[in-house]
């Protein structure tokens, strides 16, 4: 069980959006110690039921009205909902366009004033491996999806300079398990480290608008954090306990995207529509 530090005071309501995804079922359990009261929220069921300390709200992101019920009451908000794949604009526009939106402008309506902003490294996909990146280069998104959080973190960026409303946008790398391949041994963020990051972009002061990659300590990192040092993120765990297990696996081809882009098989999905 995730335990809190014990100079910080839990929340007493916490919103996590997405939480029927593959990261918002890990974060359910791992999030109880930092609210009195974890509000869970997905556009599909959840199962179990709403347990001790826990509320589970239905929620389409795409509905104005139903997010702006969801946000009522919320000190916080975690937002890893929405479309988590490449897909066709269409089915990116509502949880992902439209969702952030309807998530902002209800937190500005309900004085909620920081945001943890599930970002990805798919806004920078377009760079290749060799290229090192901080928090200020260019955004070169690899699909509709890249767009879309993209897109999310200029309305993180927006709703802090005309609002106040502080947000912590995390450009996840890969969060699973283990690093599936060679790719993800530069990217893989452990869940123990992402517990740990969601830590402190919930407890540190004065985070304006903060982009911070989300990755683990591993041997072979394309990003630097350095412009996120305030928030005194300390991952612990690394990807190179895995090496002989990926590498064990056929080298990819010379032109395979996931040899040569930061974004892998992203920057290769699509067209869609087309006959």
């Amino acid at each position: 069980m995730t335990t809190i530090s014990s100079e910080l005071r839990p929340f007493n309501r916490l919103l996590l959006t997405g939480a029927a995804g593959g990261l918002g079922k890990v974060l359910r359990e791992r999030l109880r110690p930092y609210a009195n009261i974890l509000r869970l929220s997905d556009i599909g069921e959840m199962a179990p039921a709403a347990g001790p300390h826990e509320e589970v709200v239905r929620c389409d992101l795409a509905d104005k009205a139903a997010v702006h019920q969801l946000i009522e009451g919320v000190d916080a908000i975690l937002h890893f909902g929405g479309v988590s794949v490449e897909r066709p604009f269409e089915e990116i526009l509502g949880a992902n366009i439209c969702g952030v939106f309807h998530v902002y402008e209800a937190a500005r309506r309900h004085g909620v004033k920081r945001v943890v902003f599930a970002s990805s490294n798919h806004v920078i996909g377009f760079y290749k491996q060799d290229e090192h990146l901080d928090a200020n280069c260019l955004r070169r998104p690899d699909g509709y999806y890249g767009l879309s959080k993209s897109y999310g973190e200029d309305m993180a960026s927006f709703y802090f300079d005309r609002y106040g409303i502080e947000t912590v946008s995390i450009r996840i790398g890969s969060s699973f398990p283990e690093p599936a391949n060679r790719r993800m041994m530069s990217t893989w963020l452990s869940y123990d480290d992402l517990t740990h990051l969601l830590e402190r972009c919930l407890y540190t002061e004065n985070v304006g608008h903060t982009v911070v990659y989300g990755m683990s300590d591993n041997r072979d990192v394309w990003w630097d954090n350095s412009q996120a040092a305030h928030l005194g993120f300390k991952p612990k765990d690394s990807s190179e306990v895995f090496r002989d297990k990926v590498e064990a696996q056929p080298m990819p081809a010379a032109d395979d995207p996931a040899r040569i882009y930061q974004g892998g098989a992203f920057v290769a999905a699509g067209p869609f529509g087309d006959d």
